[in-house]
This record gives C-alpha cells, sequence and structure tokens, in this order.
C-alpha cells in the first residue's frame, strides 16, 4: 500500500472518530488530523517496536493485551506534539487508537478488495 494512501486513510479514519466521539478525540481541521496522521505513521515505525521488545514479557503475560496500551500511548504522545489534535486523556487515547484501527483497516479493505 502506498504511503500517501495509507496516510489518507488514516487522516480521514481520524477525523471520523472525531467527528463521531468528539468527547474521545478533537481535532480543529483538515490539516491537523493530516499531521498526526503523518506523526502516528513515524511514532509507529520508529517508537513501537522499542517501546513492544522492551515490553515483550509483559506483553506475553497480559496475552497480547498490553499493546492495546502501547497503541493509545502512541496516540497520546501524538496528541502531545500536535495543535489542534486532542485525545481526552489515557483510556480516551486507548479507545480512540482502537476506533482508528477498526476505521482504517475497514477503510483500506474497502479500498483494496
Amino acid at each position: 500500500m502506498s504511503f500517501i494512501v495509507h496516510l489518507i486513510i488514516n487522516m480521514v479514519a481520524i477525523l471520523i472518530i472525531a467527528y463521531l466521539l468528539p468527547k474521545v478525540i478533537r481535532v480543529d481541521g483538515f490539516m491537523p488530523a493530516l499531521i498526526a496522521a503523518f506523526l502516528l505513521g513515524i511514532v509507529n515505525a520508529i517508537l513501537r517496536p522499542i517501546l513492544v521488545f522492551l515490553t515483550l514479557p509483559l506483553t506475553i503475560l497480559t496475552l497480547g493485551l498490553f499493546l492495546l496500551v502501547i497503541n493509545g500511548l502512541m496516540l497520546w504522545l501524538v496528541a502531545a506534539f500536535v495543535k489542534g489534535f486532542y485525545v481526552n486523556g489515557f483510556w480516551g487515547a486507548i479507545f480512540g487508537s482502537i476506533l482508528i484501527s477498526i476505521v482504517s483497516w475497514i477503510f483500506s479493505k474497502l479500498l483494496y478488495k
């Protein structure tokens, strides 16, 4: 999948979740959503594998559920750096990351049958 297409899919997923659940995620426009999607892709490519490796025993102990916490922390980290992109706390970050993943997966499946 092309990087640009994946970036646009994540941006649309962020905008949809922000529109449907404004108490979980809030975005002040298209540009903050695009920057958040871009930064989320970079953070997931660089920082997430390091965190997954460092927390591998805890991930095994929780049967993989700790990966949800790592995904939420990555979304929360991005929200801390992007002006105009807000996540409502730790649990909002976890819930938002799950929803963004689901919406991105649905759009990817619809786009690439």
